[in-house]
């Protein structure tokens, strides 16, 4: 697209730099009104400097994945009502043979439960869970909770559900759930089992340190928790923070040894057989529909589809008023997405993006090991400067369309190399993914056993991390 008229590309310029600010420091001073607002004012202001019109806005919007958004929040929270996680947590401890092989487990169970489940929602429900964990095992909780987010970013790879930009991509590129799991999941596991043993090599020795051998004050200050960072970055799973608030509430305050049935919590053990009964009948309708959900993605059925009828089919098996359901959507995390794709369309009009990639093309050859490691690095950069989303938004038709005309097969495995770096680079900082954060400020806020994970303390095992995963999942998906 060529540069359009100067005053529009200034203008346009000027919006989206409103959106990446408040989208990165969503509490800046000079502007405290959040991801959300910060996002639809950059569209309105699309629209207001005339960089596109009203009709124009609409139609950038993307129906299907905002229903495929809504589907995945609605069975998420199905499942947690009927205890997927805390069966997952279980398998943590599960005949544990020490430290080591509980970072093996809690790397696997998170990258698995965050392929299926998205890995915002896994780090959510599981980080109280780790926690525990390393208490009751007197062990450090740092290499822990580090191997929960890690892994839940690796592991959301996996699958076109695992996070908001694998949503995006398996949308735009058309490649079905099947070509998509297949195609990432060897880079997926062999990513997860290196994260897991450069963990080990780099915590050897605070494993095999006792926790009540560390500082009794690391992580706090007077006596109080204190988190690392005073603004979040813009990944977009973190935005809905009035979800995220809302299962964390659910999580720390749902009774032990309780159901949570027709919207209030029974002990099933002073309850009646068929009231035991009929709540292992709905546990088990909500697997059932949720397999099937699965096995019809893995048949190549329509995402957003499948996603919304699974979503109907639990609110029916529930029986009773869906409103308390759909309360716990984060309609947030929706209405940044609205505002979002009308502010990076109205920056592609601009024509500075198509100029920017016409200029760094020619050195970013994916058929080139030279030409890939640029693209990698490009795609690093601005994950952790502008966010995995807008930045697939930004380069995924650019890359998809170049890679076509080296080769038609290369098509597909641009959008996979574009998922797998956009989220593995998560990983760099802890303010490169919404995952880091919610384990920070879960494992902050859990009573009598909070603990701050600092910015330093991640960088430290985030840089070797995520070049050693990227480079092992680009030698397997160049190949």
């Amino acid at each position: 697209m060529a540069m359009a008229a100067c005053v529009k590309v200034i203008l346009g310029s000027v919006a989206f730099a409103i959106f990446w600010v408040l989208a990165v420091f969503p509490a800046v001073p000079c502007l405290p009104i959040g991801r959300t607002a910060g996002s639809l004012l950059g569209a309105t202001l699309m629209v207001i400097f005339q960089v596109m019109t009203v009709d124009q806005a609409y139609e950038s919007i993307d129906l299907p994945i905002l229903v495929l958004l809504f589907g995945t929040m609605v069975v998420s929270g199905y499942l947690e009502r009927a205890d997927a996680f805390k069966y997952l947590g279980k398998l943590l401890t599960w005949k544990s043979k020490g430290a080591k092989d509980l970072i093996f487990r809690i790397c696997l169970v998170s990258a698995v439960s965050s392929a299926l489940f998205t890995n915002d929602t896994s780090c959510m429900v599981l980080t109280e869970f780790v926690l525990k964990i390393a208490r009751e095992n007197n062990l450090p909780p740092e290499p822990f909770l580090l191997a929960l987010a890690s892994s839940a970013n690796i592991g959301s790879t996996a699958t076109p559900i695992g996070n908001p930009q694998n949503l995006v991509i398996a949308t735009q590129s058309g490649v079905s759930f099947w070509e998509f799991a297949t195609g990432i999941l060897p880079a997926t596991i062999l990513g997860v089992f290196f994260n897991a043993l450069l963990l080990i090599f780099i915590y050897g020795d605070l494993l095999s340190v006792k926790k009540d051998q560390e500082d009794p004050t690391a992580g706090f200050v007077n006596g109080e928790c204190v988190n690392s960072h005073q603004f979040s970055p813009a990944t977009m799973g973190g935005v809905g923070s009035a979800h995220h608030e809302t299962l964390r509430h659910r999580v720390n305050s749902e009774p032990e040894n309780h159901w949570f049935l027709n919207g209030a919590y029974w002990d099933h053990r002073d309850q009646p057989c068929s009231r035991r009964w009929k709540m292992q009948l709905w546990k088990s309708c909500v697997y059932l529909v949720v397999v099937g959900m699965l096995v019809s993605l893995l048949m190549g059925l329509n995402m957003s589809g499948t996603a919304i009828t699974a979503a109907l089919a639990l609110m029916i098996l529930d029986f009773k008023d869906a409103v308390p359901c759909l309360e716990k959507v984060s309609y947030s995390l929706l209405l940044f997405f609205c505002g979002m794709f009308v502010t990076v369309q109205g920056f592609n009009r601009t024509g500075i993006p198509s100029t920017l990639w016409e200029l760094m093309e020619p050195y970013a050859k994916i058929d080139e090991i030279s030409g890939l490691a640029i693209l990698a690095l490009v795609i690093l950069i601005l994950s952790n400067l502008v966010s995995n989303v807008p930045t697939v938004l930004l380069l995924g038709a650019r890359m998809a369309a170049s890679s076509a005309l080296i080769s038609p097969a290369f098509e597909k495995k641009a959008w996979l190399i574009l998922a797998w770096v956009s989220t593995v680079a998560g990983n760099l900082s802890l303010l490169g993914s919404a995952a880091n954060l919610i384990v920070c400020e879960q494992a902050c806020r859990v009573p009598d056993m909070g603990y701050t994970l600092t910015f330093w303390k991640h960088l430290k095992f985030g840089v070797p991390s995520t070049l050693l995963v990227t480079a092992i999942g680009l030698m397997l998906l160049k190949s």
